[in-house]
């Protein structure tokens, strides 16, 4: 229900059509009306989906799962901004009272040669995937779950391990970079067990396996511009990029740890 006095919004979508990743795609624009300010910007979109099916025309195909700013499915580029306007807020949590009545929406997928267009707004984000497969956890025997405060972690390592943590993998930082780079993602995981007793043994190997899997999946170089930290959803910091690399010099000199072959 649109709240009382705020004037409904009449819009013009212009949105990225692509039937699949060997077609060509184009933009095509699209008018709604009657688009309440409260609705989610998902929820705007459901709405020009009915609009379309009911003039007989395919969806625009886009991903979402939880709807809560949880999980990251949503990440779409708008108007040029990865997730839109609003700092540290997902696609799905981005309402349309930040959009003028009368406003052009240019909506496009997430755009890296690491990222091909599965259809419209989606695209494949198995490489973020297989980076956290190459190391991106815990496999020692650990038994039992242990008591909570039995492992004694500096406030300062708590904290900054569980903003590496609160990466979600939507690959906003990916799109946002000139680069195509994906340093803040793999670097907040890295960063997040490097930090806490349980990812001590598999530190090194760890580190070497996740950047040998980022660069085989061909992502591009970090040259720190920022742009990742400030389209992140989660406000992972930049300062885990130095953590990597710090990781990583640490990894390729002093053990004799290897990295394993990427993952394909």
């Amino acid at each position: 229900m649109i709240s009382p006095g705020k004037k409904k919004l009449k819009l013009t979508i212009r949105v990225w059509r692509q039937k699949g990743s060997n077609e060509r795609g184009q933009f095509r624009d699209y008018l709604l009306q009657g688009i309440s300010p409260d609705m989610s910007f998902l929820e705007m979109l459901d709405i020009l989906n009915e609009q379309l099916l009911d003039h007989g025309e395919e969806p625009v195909a886009f991903d979402h799962d939880c709807r809560e700013g949880i999980c990251g499915a949503c990440g779409v580029m708008i108007n040029g901004q990865a997730h839109g306007p609003d700092n540290e807020t997902t696609t799905c949590q981005l309402h349309m009272r930040r959009f003028q009545d009368g406003d052009t929406i240019v909506i496009e997928p997430w755009r890296a040669s690491a990222f091909p267009v599965l259809r419209d707004l989606i695209v494949d984000r198995s490489p973020l995937d297989r980076i956290m497969q190459a190391g991106g956890y815990v496999s020692v025997n650990t038994g039992q779950a242990p008591d909570g405060n039995c492992l004694p972690v500096p406030r300062h390592d708590q904290e900054s391990a569980m903003d590496g943590a609160a990466c979600i993998g939507c690959g906003a930082c990916v799109a946002a970079c000139k680069n195509a780079s994906a340093m803040l993602f793999t670097s907040a995981k890295v960063s997040q067990l490097a930090q806490l007793p349980q990812g001590q043994p598999e530190r090194a190997q760890r580190v070497l396996n996740m950047v040998a899997q980022m660069d085989a999946e061909g992502f591009g170089s970090c040259t720190n511009t920022y742009e990742c930290e400030a389209a992140c959803p989660a406000g992972v910091s930049i300062s885990h990029i130095a953590r990597l690399n710090r990781e990583y010099v640490k990894a390729s000199f002093c053990s004799t740890a290897e990295p394993t072959i990427p993952m394909k």
